[in-house]
């Protein structure tokens, strides 16, 4: 069995999985209880060695999904925007590999779920994928001939923080106009507010309403596609997947964002780009860091094995 972890910014989740990208037990606990007093990497060392020995399971080795950009052939956090205390230069590694003495390897979280749809999930079969998470942010992951693109160092694939309008409206990055500010869900509902004056508003609140067939947010919830489709569309230019797969909370709309943003991408983009496009939504949910994991550390297995054979 390989032990999978999947952190995030305030818990972390835990399971043994297959080689088949099947999870047989799972844990959860908060990495945030103390307030960031206890480091991440120490809590997460903690409950893994609890959740190994309540399983009465041995590990072969361990992949992690880390939340922050990730140095994947180091194995360490480079980078966090400064939003998690003291978990910026994190060697998840190094640290993993000395409190349990076998390899493990680590990547990106967005990266990670877009492997693990790759592997169990809705793009199994397909080689070139690009993966979009509507959240909080926007997260991504980039599969080109069936392996994460991770760029020079591994953290490839920040797709909420290109710029789509030069001119827009400031980022917590420091930059303006990126994508993340007009396609995550916190954008669309900073729309509805604007449009409203009603600060009570939520995702599933301006959904419901649009489905209602509620006038305003019917045209909140259609501009805010249409920015989504011009990113995505751009993407699709650079990368040329087989299939986008969109992933979050929201990507459950088939009818109010699914199947309109669909449109829009194969509408916007060059007639040889959108043959045989798929735009679908992600299949595993929160399972897909774990599952993507689990194969980040067989790729690495198997990779390194190849290269002792030689």
């Amino acid at each position: 069995m390989i032990l999978a972890i999947d952190i995030g910014g305030t818990a972390v989740k835990m399971g043994l999985v297959d080689e088949q990208g099947t999870i047989h037990a799972r844990h959860e606990a908060s990495v945030c209880y103390d307030g960031y007093r206890t480091p991440i990497l120490t809590t997460v060392i903690r409950e893994a060695k609890a959740f190994l020995q309540r399983e009465q399971a041995q590990a072969e080795g361990i992949g992690v999904s880390a939340t922050g950009q990730v140095d994947d052939t180091a194995g360490a956090v480079i980078g966090t925007n400064g939003k998690i205390p003291g978990y910026e230069g994190t060697q998840i590694k190094r640290e993993m590999e000395a409190a349990f003495g076998v390899p493990a390897y680590a990547l990106n979280d967005a990266n990670a779920a877009a492997l693990g749809e790759c592997f169990a999930g809705r793009a199994k079969g397909f080689r070139h994928v690009l993966m979009v998470t509507l959240g909080t942010g926007v997260g991504g992951g980039i599969v080109l001939g069936g392996r994460i693109f991770g760029g020079a160092r591994g953290i490839a694939g920040e797709l909420g923080h290109f710029t789509l309008y030069q001119d827009g409206v400031s980022c917590p990055c420091g930059k303006r106009g990126c994508f993340e500010s007009y396609a995550a869900t916190t954008a669309l509902v900073r729309r509805a507010i604007e449009a409203t004056s009603e600060p009570e508003l939520n995702g599933r609140i301006i959904f419901s309403r649009a489905a209602a067939g509620d006038e305003i947010m019917c045209g909140v919830l259609s501009r805010w596609i249409d920015d989504i489709a011009a990113g995505i569309s751009g993407l699709v230019h650079i990368f040329n997947p087989e299939i986008v797969l969109i992933g979050g909370g929201v990507s459950t709309q088939e009818e109010l964002l699914i199947a309109p943003l669909r449109r829009r991408v194969l509408e916007s983009v060059m007639p040889r780009f959108g043959e045989g496009l798929l735009i679908e939504r992600a299949t595993l949910g929160n399972d897909a860091g774990l599952i993507g994991a689990a194969r980040f550390y067989m790729d690495c297995r198997d990779e390194q094995a190849r290269a002792f054979s030689v």
